[in-house]
């Protein structure tokens, strides 16, 4: 395989909006990441993926674009951005920028236009369609509930959205559309950005008459053309949101020969305590078997031949050490141990703002605290379908999106330090205990820790590069698995329960052990305690 710089980078996702705020208005700011990049260099990250920054009317949060060469104006101005660009490339840090280029809002210029009429020419930079009998044209839904056509009485058609209605879908099938987003995308590599992450691209080449939405016919093509056209000549680091990829696609998109992408996010592992069948408001408990299997199937189908993210949470899913950790008695050790998995595997690891503090999910006593689009939506659609309001709300603390979105906690002061004025959205009250003042001045923190295994990892080429392989694999209670590049094997033990257990490694993997990283200390006695994870060379 041929090295590349982001195979052994840890890329930092920020939700600019809840990140830091400058200047008291309540929102995060371009200002006040920069005001943040000293703590993200001494954490040790290489990348930040920035969410969308944007020109954006927020109807969902800035994933609805009006304008993608201009900022938006509660974030700052292009000249912050350019200084953001410039203050990381100081400190040897790549910005990702996110590329939305499914759809725009409503408010975007094209849009405006192409609503006017018919016969105007940007109508077919969208995708409109005639009513069939009286009604939509046919029975596809919005991810945000309700259908994901919507009329527009002006021009007598239907137009398709399959998020928000105020984020109509962009036609791709249009050349010139095609052509609109190479011009955007080339505008910020010639501003010196690192890459591009890109939101739901699997959508790129739907067919909606067909009724065919992930992964149409012409997908990889458009994706190899934005390649040619962008780029594909560049050292840069792109990355798909691909809900739908199986090892086969993912083998596609990040084909090493260069003609798609670098990696995708792909999220089999991310639907497993949900109900199958069902949404991800529909509740299961994660039964461990099916993560391992999960893992191990990602973790062994890239040879030579591909490349993968890896990740526990980002700005649309929930913290994690609520979800499949213990975020009151063991809210310390199983945010290690949760860390010490996930950092131990081959890819590139995504840390989300506040993943590295062990920050917590929100439980908000009222539905109007909730400021997310998609929860809003169910909640009204659910109570109309006869659910209960105390059941809406468990899944609602569970999986809402805005769990990930509280601001981040800096300081013990008020609000979190995140902002002099009143923040968009309640800070979660445990700021007091868990906040970064505290972490990066004691050793022993989850910040302290997470900055020892990305040190780990770059002085390893073995977790970069190394085979993988299963240890356990039936045992209910412990992940692990060892990772072989030549001579080097590190071997990483995690107890995923709040239960002690007995475990048995097979006795190659534990005679001269040196232990690279542990959340109990230095030693394993055939015993594992709660959450404890181990990480060592033998």
């Amino acid at each position: 395989m041929v090295k590349k710089w982001w195979h052994s980078s840890v890329v930092y996702q920020i939700y600019p909006r809840s990140f830091n705020d400058s200047n008291g208005d309540g929102i995060g700011d371009l200002k006040g990441i920069i005001e943040k990049l000293d703590y993200l260099k001494n954490l040790g990250i290489d990348v930040i993926w920035l969410s969308p920054v944007f020109k954006s009317p927020n109807d969902d949060n800035g994933y609805d674009i009006s304008d993608y060469e201009d900022i938006m104006d509660e974030f700052g101005t292009l000249e912050d951005m350019e200084l953001l660009l410039k203050e990381a490339n100081n400190r040897g840090i790549k910005i990702l920028m996110d590329l939305v280029a499914n759809h725009t809002s409503d408010e975007h210029k094209w849009f405006i236009e192409s609503r006017k009429s018919k016969d105007n020419a940007y109508r077919d930079y969208y995708i409109w369609r005639d009513p069939v009998d009286g009604h939509e044209p046919n029975d596809l839904g919005s991810t945000f509930s309700g259908s994901a056509w919507e009329w527009d009485e002006a021009t007598g058609q239907y137009y398709l959205h399959l998020f928000s209605k105020k984020q109509p879908d962009l036609n791709w099938e249009n050349p010139i559309v095609r052509e609109e987003v190479w011009k955007s995308m080339n505008f910020w590599i010639d501003k010196g950005i690192g890459g591009f992450r890109m939101d739901v691209i699997e959508l790129l080449g739907k067919i909606p008459d067909e009724k065919i939405i992930s992964n149409g016919p012409m997908l990889h093509e458009y994706i190899r053309e934005m390649n040619r056209n962008s780029f594909g000549d560049k050292d840069l680091l792109t990355v798909g949101e691909c809900w739908g990829a199986t090892p086969e696609i993912a083998k596609m998109y990040s084909n090493p020969d260069g003609s798609e992408l670098s990696m995708v996010f792909q999220f089999e592992h991310i639907g497993l305590d949900q109900i199958p069948g069902k949404d991800k408001w529909d509740l299961q408990p994660l039964n461990l078997i099916d993560l391992k299997n999960v893992f191990h199937k990602w973790q062994t189908c890239f040879h030579d031949d591909g490349w993968n993210s890896l990740f526990w949470n980002n700005h649309d899913t929930p913290r994690i050490v609520s979800r499949w950790g213990n975020d009151k008695v063991y809210k310390i050790e199983s945010a290690k141990m949760l860390a010490t998995l996930l950092h131990g595997l081959k890819g590139t690891p995504y840390i989300y703002q506040g993943e590295e503090l062990g920050m917590a999910n929100i439980k908000f006593k009222d539905i109007n605290q909730y400021k997310d689009i998609e929860t809003l939506n169910m909640y009204k659609d659910r109570l109309n379908k006869g659910y209960k309001h105390e059941d809406i709300m468990e899944s609602i603390y569970a999986k809402g999106r805005d769990n990930a979105r509280t601001p981040m906690q800096w300081s013990d002061e008020i609000d979190g330090g995140f902002t002099t004025g009143t923040p968009w959205i309640e800070v979660n009250p445990n700021f007091t205990e868990i906040n970064a003042k505290e972490q990066v001045s004691n050793p022993n923190s989850i910040y302290n820790y997470y900055k020892k295994l990305i040190e780990i990892r770059k002085n390893n080429e073995v977790i970069v590069y190394g085979d993988f392989e299963m240890l356990l694999p039936e045992d209910k209670n412990i992940f692990a698995y060892v990772r072989t590049l030549k001579d080097s094997k590190i071997v990483v033990v995690c107890n995923f329960y709040e239960n002690e257990v007995e475990y048995n490694i097979p006795k190659e993997y534990e005679e001269k052990k040196e232990v690279l990283i542990s959340n109990y200390g230095l030693s394993l006695t055939g015993r594992l305690r709660p959450f404890e994870a181990i990480m060592y060379r033998v």
